[in-house]
């Protein structure tokens, strides 16, 4: 080293001597707070807090190791539940976090001075509670800026945390009875550092979460709230709490109740879903052959009504079970669907030219006459192919008579009976029987002894046929709709 770089270091020293300063690793010197009455608020907290003789990084219990209560409050100034797919809502409110730090006692110091006041400058001395919330979407909790934050601190080191937030939190929703189902949603503080053992969170005794007198909710109704304190289990698979170390760490949960309005799903979808199914009816007052008309009526209601549901369905996320809406949603499908297909089988039997005669005109004899005989002659020729031998012994009543052709009326025909022989002989013999040999004599109009009823004979068209069907149609779906609607509202309000 030479003599220049000696003369500049001894020039250094004598420098930094008579400016007063020290080196790094001079010990620190711990400002008085003796008289502290004179200091301003922010000359006596930078001596009070000062590193000499607190560290904001450890609790205010780490010399006894006592547990550290934390007492908790909440303002709720609004709620607003979004949207039923985000499965979220929206929360505003002010929080309060109230503890005792020995080392910020000041009575004996600052006799005079009843409260130190302060904002994000405040918090940024003293230690905080490391709290989170563990089903937040979004949130400042704890953040770092000074908008919205108070701290007070009591001469007998009581600290008060206030801060407003704004937190977009998760609430997983059972939409099973949408949209007459309740939800209840929840706010889940933690503790993210300390475990049970040395941070303990609680509830104020005395109205831990209060609500604002003009909190409105528009979509719900506030049905009911409450709070609860429990210890959450954290290990390192999970990673629950912070560096996913094992332990119990202390949680408060607030949960509101919330049910739905169901005035503007009435106004916008049931009641418009019933007209549209009301229109529907309209068909069964249009003749059985007036296809254009009566197909363009129920093509339009169903997509009319298909569309109303789309929209609404479209607001809902896709889950696997059945929800309430979409059992109202295949109700109305059903009947608007029953009307097409009524309106298609009466077509078809107004397009039959072949008069048909009925016992009795009911909806029996009736629907028995249109549907039956095909059925029945399919029926025949299966049992038939199936059973050679019994076609063989069949009786058949082929020889049907119209009613005007015979002076007795209709029943009174000739029977053709086979009887089978033996096989020997190979020929059947056919004989004919009258409905007098048959019925013993009885059944003839005016002949004597006879002991059953007498039995009128009616004929109707197809077109007649068609339009009774559409006029018991006109009073059978409105009442089938009537029980259904019962059915489902006692559903929805009574299960």
């Amino acid at each position: 080293m030479n003599m220049k770089t000696l003369l500049y270091s001894a020039l250094f020293i004598i420098i930094k001597s008579a400016t007063g300063q020290k080196s790094p690793n001079a010990p620190l010197d711990c400002p008085s707070l003796e008289k502290g009455d004179i200091y301003t608020q922010s000359e006596f907290l930078s001596r009070l807090a000062n590193e000499c003789r607190y560290d904001r990084l450890l609790l205010p219990t780490y010399k006894t190791g006592e547990v550290v209560y934390v007492h908790a409050s909440a303002y709720v100034y609004f709620i607003q539940p979004a949207e039923a797919h985000d499965l979220n809502f929206k929360l505003h409110f002010l929080l309060q976090l109230r503890w005792t730090d020995a080392r910020l006692a000041y009575s004996l110091y600052s006799p005079e001075r009843q409260k130190i006041i302060g904002e994000s400058d405040l918090r940024q001395r003293i230690w905080v509670p490391h709290l989170y919330m563990s089903n937040e979407q979004s949130s400042s909790l704890m953040g770092t800026d000074s908008k919205d934050v108070l701290i007070s601190i009591a001469p007998d080191g009581e600290v008060l945390f206030s801060r407003r937030m704004q937190a977009v939190l998760y609430c997983w929703m059972n939409l099973q009875k949408f949209p007459f189902d309740d939800q209840r949603c929840s706010m889940n503080l933690e503790s993210w550092k300390y475990n049970a053992s040395i941070l303990r969170l609680m509830w104020e005794k005395d109205n831990p979460v209060r609500l604002s007198s003009e909190l409105h909710l528009t979509e719900y109704s506030l049905l009911d709230y409450w709070t609860n304190e429990s210890v959450v289990r954290g290990d390192i698979v999970n990673m629950r709490q912070g560096g996913g170390r094992s332990g119990n760490y202390s949680a408060l949960k607030f949960t509101f109740k919330l049910g739905r309005e169901v005035g503007y799903y009435l106004m916008d979808y049931f009641i418009p879903s019933m007209m549209i199914v009301a229109m529907s009816w309209v068909t069964f007052w249009l003749q059985a052959d007036a296809s254009a008309p009566r197909i363009t009526l129920g093509t339009s209601t169903m997509l009319s009504f298909i569309t109303l549901a789309s929209s609404q369905a479209k607001t809902l996320p896709k889950v696997s079970y059945i929800k309430a809406s979409e059992i109202w949603f295949l109700g109305c499908i059903g009947f608007i669907f029953s009307a097409l297909v009524e309106f298609a089988f009466v077509n078809t039997i107004w397009r039959r030219k072949k008069v048909v005669s009925l016992k009795k005109v009911n909806s029996k004899y009736i629907l028995k006459s249109t549907l039956t005989p095909r059925l029945a002659r399919k029926e025949l020729q299966k049992e038939m192919q199936s059973s050679p031998q019994l076609s063989k012994s069949r009786s058949c009543s082929s020889l049907h008579q119209d009613a005007s052709s015979d002076p007795n009326g209709p029943g009174y025909n000739n029977y053709l009976t086979v009887h089978s022989f033996p096989s020997a002989l190979n020929l059947p013999t056919i004989t004919t029987q009258s409905y007098d040999d048959l019925t013993g004599g009885r059944g003839r109009p005016g002949s004597e002894g006879s002991d059953e009823p007498k039995h009128t004979w009616t004929q109707m068209t197809p077109q007649e046929i068609a339009t009774w069907i559409d006029k018991r149609s006109r009073v059978l779906f409105p009442l089938l709709f009537i029980l259904f609607n019962i059915i489902y509202w006692t559903f929805v309000y009574c299960l």
